[in-house]
């Protein structure tokens, strides 16, 4: 007995979100050709698509960015968008037994393999390139259909759903809360058991330990619910803003006991005396720096016990981006600074285990919804700091002015669509 697999009509044109140079104002709403994939390709439905702040950098940075190398978006402009949640809907007929119709994927922007298409757009071909990304070169998420490329395939950036009881939104935050996984299994403990015991190495956050998290905004919030998942004795939440402190003692002050951990939140000019405090003044054993702010990365290398780990989780401006390093610390405290940028395909799959598990609730890092044309005002409401969770955005529905929304559901989303007539 065979299954069927469903049809999808594919129209011939869709909306997307284009960037056309360097500057917001080379941002475009239009409609452009639906993709067709060739032998070697997928094309999937844009299910949900998350507004990322990486696209600030990609914008400001435009044919400069490390991703673009060159590509003259004037000449050949780009679909932005590198969170997002598809369903194949067209495959070519060498993948097509890899990547059945109708099957839902959460996606890996970074992908792992030098350029395969257009060589000819990159500075010197692409010589050197060892990485492209959805989003950037690559098409992204922030369309109503998006071509799957050879690099993306190769690279295994498809990573199927567990699920088809995991929402669309859910799908596409599972890129953020990637990054979040890869960031703390940078985080390594040497232990001994004994004086004579070997040193064994302990990825993640230290167990029983004393974890700080300087920043309370979308991708602090990730880190410190997923922060629990090592259930530190001490969690401490830093920030400026005491609004958000109150959602992390709200969200997170019931799953915080129940693995036995005290949650304790502090405004930034309080923060280190807390730590001290809490800590008998040895320190915190690990310390993510979820914010861009250069004086405080230099600062908080002060912060750490001996031994601890220190991750720079937050981009800084080039020219910005040069800190003053404490080797003394690092000498004789044994301190240790890591960081890491996006995750992988194995981050993601973790990811959506996580959420079919119900070991984090994405709905609660949701903020605002809305369909495709409100892209440039998230954007702004991002660049403005405006917005305190994720954003997602519908490709399927239209004109839907943005919504805020708390505590977001499968139910929520179904309604949600249903009442705006999404196509097939």
């Amino acid at each position: 007995m065979t299954t069927s697999r469903p049809e999808f009509q594919i129209p011939d044109t869709m909306q997307a979100v284009r960037l056309h140079g360097k500057g917001p104002e080379n941002i475009r709403v239009e409609s452009v050709p639906v993709p067709r994939p060739n032998d070697h390709q997928v094309l999937v439905r844009v299910d949900a698509a998350g507004v990322c702040s990486s696209i600030l950098k990609l914008v400001a940075q435009g044919s400069d960015h490390t991703f673009i190398n060159g590509w003259d978006l004037a000449q050949f402009p780009i679909i932005l968008g590198d969170e997002g949640c598809v369903t194949v809907v067209q495959a070519g007929k060498a993948v097509a037994d890899r990547y059945p119709v109708g099957q839902r994927y959460a996606t890996q922007p970074a992908v792992d393999h030098p350029p395969i298409n257009y060589r000819e757009r990159y500075r010197r071909n692409g010589e050197g390139m060892e990485k492209v990304a959805i989003g950037y070169s690559l098409p992204g998420h922030l369309a109503d259909y998006m071509l799957i490329t050879e690099e993306a395939l190769a690279a295994q950036c498809l990573v199927p759903l567990p699920s088809d009881a995991i929402p669309f939104f859910a799908g596409a935050l599972c890129e953020p809360l990637s990054c979040v996984i890869s960031a703390q299994d940078r985080h390594i403990h040497l232990r001994q058991d004994s004086p004579l015991a070997p040193r064994v190495p302990h990825l993640g956050l230290m167990k029983g330990g004393i974890t700080l998290i300087i920043g309370a905004g979308p991708m602090g919030r990730l880190h410190a619910e997923a922060a629990l998942r090592f259930a530190p004795r001490h969690l401490i939440i830093m920030d400026i803003i005491e609004e958000r402190l109150k959602w992390i003692r709200s969200a997170l002050t019931d799953k915080a006991r129940h693995v036995n951990t005290t949650l304790h939140t502090a405004l930034s000019a309080e923060g280190p005396e807390l730590l001290k405090r809490v800590s008998e003044g040895k320190g915190a054993n690990d310390i993510i720096a979820a914010v861009g702010v250069r004086s405080v990365q230099i600062e908080c290398q002060q912060w750490l016990a001996k031994g601890g780990v220190l991750n720079l989780f937050g981009g800084l401006k080039r020219g910005e981006h040069i800190l003053d390093l404490d080797s003394l610390r690092v000498h004789y405290d044994e301190i240790r600074l890591c960081g890491s940028s996006g995750g992988s395909p194995a981050d993601v799959a973790e990811a959506l285990r996580m959420v079919a598990a119900g070991e984090i609730d994405p709905g609660r890092h949701l903020d605002l919804v809305g369909s495709l044309d409100q892209f440039p005002k998230a954007l702004e409401m991002i660049r403005n700091a405006t917005v305190e969770g994720k954003v997602v955005l519908y490709p399927r529905i239209r004109q839907t002015d943005l919504r805020r929304v708390e505590n977001w559901t499968r139910a929520d989303e179904t309604r949600f669509l249903e009442e705006r007539h999404p196509r097939a």
